[in-house]
């Protein structure tokens, strides 16, 4: 066969589309390798137009015995992996087909799952982290008082630890460190719909009306007297 010919018959033999998430994630959904290949072997069947390739077919592009092959098969649809369906033809003939929507509804579910988990964890770390951002700013460790205030603010109140942090930063601009304050600033954040830094941005000035940037102290450099910048963390 001439390359030509070996070019033309490698484009009538078409192509298989496999997903990337099942390849990235066949093994979490409990699959091995070789189960894995069958699946896609049934794949390539169906997308050839073969329904329902019987296990010596699908023996024949692989390493398996057509009796392993018909006992994996039994594994994959008992483990809802693989499913078997009635169709008809035009003609009104019923007939058995293989569908991988089992397959597809498990990978699905798995990433759904997954990606909610990688939130709860964030989330966790987020109010983990915004204990540590409130000791630091305090420099000592919060009473117990205030760590069931921090926790009413993020499961009672839903506040986002990120405005929480926010409301922190502008009460030690505003030079009234205390939960009492703070409570203050979310709750009129809240009630005007504050979600968001640059709400808090538009908001803030409520709090610090007509609040001029002074310089807390004068430090001398090379004979002249250079003002420290007063830190505003809404132009950050």
């Amino acid at each position: 066969m001439d390359h030509k010919r070996l070019m033309l018959s490698w484009i009538e033999e078409g192509t298989l589309n496999i997903p990337h998430l099942l390849l990235k994630h066949y093994q979490a959904l409990g699959l091995n390798e070789t189960e894995l290949v069958l699946l896609l072997n049934i794949y390539r069947h169906l997308d050839k137009g073969n329904q329902f390739p019987t296990p010596t077919e699908i023996s024949e592009s692989m390493t398996l015995s057509a009796e392993h092959c018909s006992s994996l098969l039994r594994k994959l649809i008992q483990h809802q992996f693989l499913g078997i369906e009635e169709g008809a033809s035009p003609e009104g003939i019923l007939f058995e087909r293989y569908s991988l929507m089992p397959l597809w509804s498990k990978l699905t579910d798995h990433i759904i799952h997954d990606s909610k988990r990688e939130q709860t964890v964030q989330a966790m770390e987020e109010e983990a982290d915004i204990y540590s951002v409130f000791e630091q700013e305090f420099a000592r460790p919060l009473s117990p008082l205030e760590c069931e205030t921090l926790a009413m603010w993020l499961d009672q109140d839903e506040h986002n630890p990120t405005i929480i942090k926010a409301a922190l930063r502008e009460s030690v601009i505003s030079g009234k460190l205390n939960f009492r304050y703070i409570d203050r600033i979310l709750f009129e954040w809240k009630k005007n719909g504050v979600k968001t830094i640059e709400d808090a941005r538009n908001q803030s000035q409520r709090f610090r009306p007509h609040q001029k940037a002074v310089a807390p102290k004068e430090m001398k450099s090379e004979g002249k007297r250079k003002s420290v910048p007063f830190y505003n963390w809404l132009e950050q």
